[in-house]
């Protein structure tokens, strides 16, 4: 015959030791695992570069199609010169457009930023009367 109380106590002591060893295979998991990336924040030097290629990128296509059309009819370096600066005002006016898409998000990150930093008795509702 077997001892009711001995099983008991031994399945207990089993049960025990094998909830402790998942709490620690968890643990170590979970400081393996990478931390998530709460907010994508880009330094000044990847916005000049960013804006930089931008404008290289223009220009080397303006000078592409200019070079490929002159190539193509024979012409003097008119189609070269005129997609060059084509190329250039494309550049100019991505770059602008991604500086305002900067400015605006940082706007609105300052705006966060007040509206959090507001308290609990200030009212931001009779801010937006003009």
């Amino acid at each position: 015959m077997t001892k009711p109380d001995g099983d008991h106590t031994d399945t207990q002591r089993l049960d025990d030791r094998m909830a402790q060893l998942e709490a620690r295979i968890a643990a170590a998991k979970k400081a393996q695992e990478p931390e998530p990336r709460s907010d994508e924040h880009y330094s000044q030097a990847q916005l000049a570069w960013r804006m930089v290629i931008e404008m290289v990128a223009g220009l080397g296509i303006g000078f592409g199609m200019g070079y490929g059309l002159d190539s193509l009819f024979g012409t003097t370096p008119i189609f070269l010169v005129l997609f060059t600066l084509l190329g250039l005002a494309a550049g100019i006016k991505t770059m602008m457009r991604s500086a305002a898409e900067i400015q605006a998000k940082q706007a609105t990150a300052e705006a966060e930023a007040d509206d959090n930093s507001a308290g609990p008795g200030r009212d931001t509702a009779d801010d937006d009367r003009s």
